[in-house]
This record gives structure tokens, C-alpha cells and sequence, in this order.
């Protein structure tokens, strides 16, 4: 026979939270936001994991190797993407993204490459 004693119940509680804090004694330490919305003309990737880029005409976006290693690019607008270094997929030197497309690109050993696509493609 199993004795079981000062059982508390349990409560199920669901929360949704975009970034979860990190407790640690005396602080709370939120993660760093990694997805951006901008309107520039240029931009080059810093920390971000997804990148929207909407209300400009176009905008030439530079992947960054230094900063990032995988980045996902929506674009509500006209977007050039080029390498800073190495070529995309070992062949183009920049895309283009029309409108509404989105991409998203890692860099491996010395290249970007995409890992999934649903634009357009132009050298």
C-alpha cells in the first residue's frame, strides 16, 4: 500500500509571453529582442532574427556574417538583399525581393545560402 501525504493540488495556468524573463536573485534579466520592423532606404542585419521591411519603396538590405548567422527577411516593399561576403547560394551577389515575399537565409562556412524561399530571385 501506497501512503501519499500533503499532496497540494495543482493548478493549470496557461500565459502567453513573448520573451520570458530570467530570474536570478535580485534581478530579472529579459532576452534581448530579436525581431525588427524598419523603413530605411539601407540597412545592414545587426542581432535581428527576422527582418520586416515595409512603407518604403525599396530598400537595399546587407546580410551581416559578423552579427548574424540566420536571419528571416519579410518584405512589404521593393528589397535588394546582397552578401557581405561570399555569394548567396555560391551565385548571385544580390536578390531581389518583391513585394510580399519572404526568405530566409544562413550563413555557412564563408556563404549565405537560402534555406527556404517563397520570391523571387534576380542577379
Amino acid at each position: 500500500m501506497i501512503r501519499i501525504e500533503n499532496i497540494t493540488p495543482r493548478k493549470n495556468i496557461v500565459k502567453y509571453q513573448t520573451h520570458i524573463p530570467i530570474e536570478t536573485p535580485n534581478e530579472v534579466v529579459v532576452p534581448e529582442v530579436t525581431d525588427k520592423i524598419i523603413s530605411d532606404s539601407t540597412y545592414k542585419i545587426g542581432k535581428e532574427s527576422l527582418l520586416i521591411v515595409k512603407d518604403v519603396e525599396q530598400s537595399e538590405v546587407t546580410l551581416n556574417s559578423e552579427t548574424s548567422s540566420k536571419i528571416t527577411i519579410k518584405s512589404l516593399s521593393s528589397v535588394i538583399v546582397r552578401s557581405d561576403i561570399g555569394q548567396i547560394d555560391e551565385e548571385w551577389d544580390e536578390l531581389l525581393l518583391e513585394k510580399g515575399a519572404c526568405v530566409q537565409f544562413q550563413f555557412v562556412e564563408g556563404n549565405w545560402y537560402i534555406l527556404s524561399s517563397d520570391g523571387l530571385k534576380m542577379s
